[in-house]
């Protein structure tokens, strides 16, 4: 029978007295991620300029957020969304990604968030879903790895 016991920062199983502790197995094994981010959109105006727009937004992205009066709000979802993303994402590959590597595209104006991970070596479904309300914006995103991939 197995038993999860949380130990520390990681999970571990325990089958009959023997204990999986490796992390690299455990993270194997994960099939399902969940990421997600809050942001006070006053504090991300203060950090908000241009060298961070360029570093952080693909030009689709950037486009997308300028279609609107309230661009700002725009930019604070999409950074929540890419950092609830790299999250996920990071629970089941250990490469490095940057802001750009993960883009959110709308199939049209305030539509539905798709993503597009700019790393072949990743295979995955993902669902994604942003909201605001006030100050704050929030995002959370799902991963499913295929089993088939890396």
């Amino acid at each position: 029978m197995l038993t999860a016991v949380l130990i520390s920062w990681g999970l571990a199983l325990k089958e009959e007295n023997k204990i999986l502790t490796d992390y690299p197995q455990l993270q194997s094994d994960q099939r399902f991620s969940a990421g997600n981010d809050l942001v006070f959109i006053p504090d991300f105006r203060l950090s908000f300029n241009q060298d961070f727009k360029n570093k952080v937004y693909t030009n689709h992205e950037i486009a997308y957020c300028e279609s609107f009066e309230d661009a700002l709000l725009r930019y604070a979802s999409t950074w929540a969304a890419k950092e609830a993303v790299y999250k996920a994402v990071k629970q089941l590959y250990s490469f490095a990604l940057g802001p750009k590597s993960i883009e959110i595209i709308r199939d049209k104006v305030a539509g539905r968030p798709n993503v597009i991970v700019h790393k072949e070596a990743i295979r995955y479904k993902i669902s994604l879903t942003i909201s605001h309300d006030g100050d704050y914006v929030w995002a959370i995103a799902l991963i499913e790895r295929n089993i088939q991939g890396p």
